[in-house]
């Protein structure tokens, strides 16, 4: 992921900016995206529409679309815009997230083209179900630099693996995605910090207003641009609150992993805004299975509020 160090000093954390070859967006919304051939779509009915995700094999299994009531809720330009899992490690001043980062979608030279870097090993759909296993390729490549730091990895494809279901409908509540990621740190692989993002969304600039839920109160607070990271969690809409989309870790963390950090940036030229979900090992990192549950509510922004009182409702 695209990372700014500016931020990385002072959060020691994702910025995960936009990508560097990205288009102008144009004003207005985004239409839903046409359905390709080999996309894998679910799908299930909430209020007056159908929630659809799309997931490409261009994208090694990330999810390239997720639209509601005739909104595209993703900004999926080139490999790093979706809705994904990320990871980092040994992060430090001068050694900043990018330099050491497999991600689900893809590398930074892949660019808005067709292929991805990573691997995309197994892909099914269900109903409403969607299940990838995915080979991560590292965001920079070999010899590439980010602001002037050398990428640490030697190959361009991580021995990596994400995995992760992601089921339309959580606790009894429709419009609520529930998503499980896991995480397969490689055994051949010491590290002593982990940061995983355990999943980030990249908006269209609509969604422009930025919230933070207090879960002592269960309403929605007003949240500045940050940039980075806080401990309630985030909201975005609309400016009419017809169309939102919240972010909640559920359930507890792996062991020794602090979090979730949620944050928050904005994007003005690239007319892109994104949220995202973090957690951090900082003494030591086993190599195995890190898994992280995550539930991410949409449609209105009364919806996505009403969503988040009954998942902090819940023992």
């Amino acid at each position: 992921m695209r990372l700014l160090p500016t931020l990385i000093l002072v959060l020691g954390g994702y910025s995960a900016g936009p990508r560097d070859a990205v288009a102008q967006q144009p004003e207005g919304a985004k239409p839903p995206r046409e359905v390709l051939a080999g996309d894998a779509v679910v799908r299930a009915p909430f209020g007056p529409s159908e929630i659809v995700i799309t997931a490409t094999a261009r994208l090694a299994g990330a999810i390239h679309s997720l639209t509601w009531n005739g909104r595209e809720f993703i900004d999926s330009t080139d490999h790093g815009r979706q809705l994904q899992s990320a990871s980092s490690f040994d992060n430090a001043p001068t050694a900043g997230p990018e330099t050491f980062n497999p991600t689900e979608a893809g590398s930074r030279l892949d660019g808005a083209g067709p292929r991805s870097t990573s691997r995309l090993l197994e892909l099914s759909t269900l109903n409403n179900v969607l299940r990838t296993r995915t080979q991560m390729a590292f965001w920079l490549a070999p010899g590439e630099r980010s602001s002037s730091q050398l990428a640490r990895n030697v190959s361009a494809l991580s021995g990596h693996i994400l995995r992760k279901e992601v089921r339309i409908g959580a606790f009894g509540l429709p419009n609520v995605l529930d998503y499980a990621v896991t995480f397969e740190v490689p055994r051949d692989e010491p590290h002593t910090m982990a940061q995983f993002e355990a999943l980030t969304g990249y908006m269209p600039a609509e969604f422009s207003v930025f919230h933070r839920f207090v879960r002592d109160t269960g309403v929605l607070e007003p949240l500045s641009d940050g940039p980075g990271e806080q401990a309630d969690p985030v909201v975005f809409s609309t400016a009419d609150g017809r169309y939102a989309m919240g972010i909640l870790a559920v359930g507890p963390p792996p062991d020794q992993a602090q979090g979730p950090g949620y944050g928050r940036f904005r994007f003005t030229s690239e007319r892109v805004v994104k949220w995202n979900c973090v957690f951090r090992i900082r003494d030591g990192v086993s190599p195995g299975n890190y898994r992280f549950h995550i539930c991410v509510p949409l449609g209105t922004l009364d919806d996505v509020t009403g969503a988040l009182r009954s998942l902090s409702a819940r023992p």
